[in-house]
């Protein structure tokens, strides 16, 4: 059983997308295999083993496009990888590219960006090893 302590706890050591396998692998060790962030609020729910967690809302709503693009979000999304930009310019940019959740699945090792429609705009694999 995992708690939202151990998980910020975890969260805590991300500084860009660099660290986001080593989150993942964090997050797999605690026993989490799924979780959904929805960017309008910055909630996000952790699934694991008959165990669900949702944090509560970390700002207030923000707008989402109403459109994906891609291409846009691809661009701002390997900048974040590289470590060009910070989580909260991430998120903005995400949303501003019509990205209304992510979700991550542990199992799979797979990050899929889904749209207000519910399509998926771009599924991207995790790196299972981490330097």
């Amino acid at each position: 059983m995992f708690t939202l302590d151990q998980i910020a706890q975890a969260h805590s050591r991300v500084r860009s997308g660099a660290d986001f396998p080593r989150y993942v692998q964090d997050l797999i060790a605690l026993g989490v295999q799924r979780y959904t962030t929805w960017l309008a609020d910055g909630r996000v729910d952790y699934e694991g083993l008959g165990q669900v967690l949702s944090t509560t809302a970390k700002h207030a709503a923000q707008t989402i496009a109403d459109h994906g693009d891609k291409d846009r979000f691809r661009e701002r999304l390997k900048l974040h990888q590289r470590g060009g930009t910070d989580y909260p310019t991430f998120c903005a940019d995400a949303r501003d590219a019509g990205v209304e959740r992510w979700v991550v699945d542990t199992g799979a090792m797979t990050c899929t960006y889904f749209d207000k429609s519910g399509k998926a705009l771009l599924v991207e694999r995790i790196p299972a090893t981490v330097a």
